[in-house]
């Protein structure tokens, strides 16, 4: 880390190469999309070496990696689509029905898929606080969207995904 901070490529790609696969999956998980998850890793490596002197070392590089990649991938969203993250509830479940495989209770079901078939604000706001941990006033400031709608998203993902699970 210390060689990295100090401009040294070499240490800077051994860092990558141990963390580039847990980066992509939190930005998969966060856009549902392979090819913008891995332009997202790779934004968020570019960040990471612009910011690395900004690293302090009072947490593991890898919370400060994994927090520095949801704010890339807030902040691509963010230019997307200004202004235009509403709450929105889909008329049928559909999107979703197809990540359980055939309702076989033998089969294991694809959770990743039945994630990335979440409509895209319930599934953010899911990968923030269930699977990376976010408290919901802290997801709320990163998203732009008040507390009271992370916590409806968080219900509604849950809900959508048990619904599945109970097929």
């Amino acid at each position: 880390m210390r060689a990295a901070q100090g401009g040294d490529l070499a240490a800077f790609e051994a860092l990558y190469r141990a963390s580039a696969a847990m980066v992509y999956a939190i930005c998969l998980r966060m856009t549902a999309e392979a090819a913008r998850a891995e332009e997202l890793t790779q934004d968020a490596f570019v960040r990471a070496w612009e910011r690395l002197a900004t690293f302090r070392g009072e947490s593991a590089f890898s919370t400060w990696l994994v927090r520095l990649a949801v704010n890339v991938a807030l902040s691509e969203r963010r230019r997307r689509r200004r202004g235009d993250d509403r709450l929105t509830f889909p008329a049928d479940l559909e999107p979703i029905a197809g990540a359980a495989p055939g309702g076989h209770p033998a089969v294991a079901m694809d959770l990743e898929r039945a994630i990335a078939a979440l409509p895209e604000g319930a599934r953010r706001v899911f990968v923030l606080h269930d699977v990376e941990g976010y408290e919901h006033a802290e997801i709320a400031r990163l998203t732009g969207v008040a507390v009271g709608t992370s916590k409806a998203q968080l219900h509604r993902a849950r809900r959508l995904l048990r619904e599945v699970l109970e097929r």
